[in-house]
């Protein structure tokens, strides 16, 4: 910062950003003081944050398991209650285990298990060309390798049936429930990273189709859903030969589906 805020300015700024509709004004305020280098750069800032776009969007990265991720605009946000996906899978991971992100967006998961699992080998894939330049960013610098592509098509030949822990979030919101989500997530972040079909499944059906053939013999596939979805993505797993565990956080109301070959 090249600019010193006042308790004047403080005031100021978060007064905005409250009457703007921000809930946490205060917290805000102080996460763009903090970024901003020039007075000028933060009057940026907050008008595009009063003007409705996410905060991770305007900052630039967004806080995940501790790790700072690079995000830009219309680039999917990585949400906390993921955290519980990569809890589930770091408890299962080995020293020098054969990881996959799919569906990686910003590559968050993958960078969070990375920095988890000793001696990791990482890639990620995703077909948005914008996710896949955030995740190249991200991930690069932890010796992971991104891939552009959809789902499983992207990745290297040599990665079938060595893949010992497959995370995947892919997108589950039913399309019908599209337009109830809030307005930064609706306007501002890519619709094939939300979007899951009629009802919330259709990439876990195509992940589970295919799954068995690149995973390797005990090797795992996680994906996150809401606890009313988890009984028909744990049956569609078994319907593909995987067994399937769901395991559930009321504290950030999710669920992650274990699937095992």
């Amino acid at each position: 910062m090249t600019f010193s805020p006042t308790p004047l300015l403080r005031s100021a700024v978060a007064l905005r950003l409250r009457q703007a509709g921000c809930v946490f004004a205060e917290e805000e305020t102080e996460l763009l003081l903090a970024t901003a280098r020039t007075v000028a750069e933060l009057e940026a800032m907050i008008v595009r944050r009063t003007g409705g776009e996410p905060l991770e969007h305007v900052l630039g990265w967004a806080d995940f398991c501790g790790l700072r991720i690079f995000v830009e605009p219309g680039v999917f946000i990585p949400r906390r209650r993921t955290e519980f996906l990569v809890r589930c899978a770091t408890g299962l991971a080995r020293p020098g285990a054969v990881v996959v992100d799919l569906c990686c967006g910003s590559g968050a998961v993958g960078a969070a298990l990375a920095t988890a699992v000793e001696g990791a080998e990482l890639h990620a894939a995703d077909v948005d060309p914008a996710a896949v330049r955030c995740a190249r960013r991200n991930l690069a610098p932890l010796g992971g390798r991104v891939h552009q592509g959809d789902l499983f098509a992207p990745l290297p030949a040599h990665l079938r049936g060595r893949i010992t822990l497959l995370a995947a979030n892919t997108p589950y919101v039913p399309t019908g429930e599209i337009p109830l989500l809030p307005p930064e997530a609706r306007l501002h972040e890519p619709r094939t990273a939300l979007d899951g079909g009629p009802d919330g499944l259709d990439l876990q059906r195509r992940l589970a189709a295919e799954a068995a053939a690149w995973l390797a013999p005990g090797g795992h596939l996680l994906v996150e859903a809401t606890a009313r979805q988890a009984p028909e993505t744990a049956a569609v797993f078994l319907a593909h030969g995987l067994n399937a565990e769901i395991t559930t956080s009321e504290d950030l109301d999710t669920a992650v589906i274990t699937a095992t070959r």
